[in-house]
């Protein structure tokens, strides 16, 4: 899509977003089989980059105790490969993922199921989820605490800052750009 992408950056129009979880082709595989391999994110974000397309990662989701060791090097290899900003998010089970995830961590690491599952519980109020505004994101207690300050330290350091604003002034609503429909207008 880089043939839209780029002309639409130059006008303000555009910017992308990533979101990796780890860097570990392996883990990868065990967690996004149908995901993009890491090396490859990176490559698209460079890509991007050097076309002159704002580009962000979301560190998402993150797993602890699986994931959130991986915090600081996600951010420097993306901030390597043109990422402009960066953001994080926790793993969150609204419904019926938890069961799910529950099953996949069984199976997966069985060895470290117990304590994930805790630190989960223990950044939610005892739960597995808070589905709160502002807690379901970034969890809160200790833990939660300790990634917060681990991301805002990794990101003051690596210099992120926020991605130019995407233009808004140049839209105009379908009706105003085309002949009325007899169907009438939607919006």
């Amino acid at each position: 899509d880089l043939d839209l992408l780029a002309p639409m950056a130059r006008d303000g129009l555009v910017t992308v977003f990533f979101s990796v979880t780890t860097l570990d082709n392996r883990l990868a595989a065990k967690m996004e089989p149908r995901a993009s391999a890491p090396h490859r994110k990176l490559e698209a974000m460079r890509t991007l980059r050097d076309a002159g397309v704002p580009v962000g990662v979301m560190v998402a989701p993150g797993i602890p105790a699986i994931t959130d060791p991986e915090l600081e090097s996600i951010l420097e290899a993306t901030r390597d490969a043109g990422a402009g900003a960066a953001g994080y998010v926790l793993l969150r089970l609204p419904h019926e993922l938890k069961e799910l995830f529950r099953d996949w961590l069984a199976q997966r690491f069985p060895e470290r199921a117990a304590h994930v599952m805790s630190l989960i519980r223990q950044m939610h109020g005892g739960k597995d989820y808070d589905a709160t505004f502002g807690k379901r994101m970034r969890g809160e207690g200790p833990f939660a605490q300790l990634l917060q300050r681990r991301f805002a330290l990794a990101y003051a350091r690596l210099g992120f800052g926020r991605l130019p604003p995407v233009r808004c002034d140049l839209f105009q609503p379908p009706a105003a750009r085309m002949p009325p429909s007899p169907q009438g207008s939607l919006f």
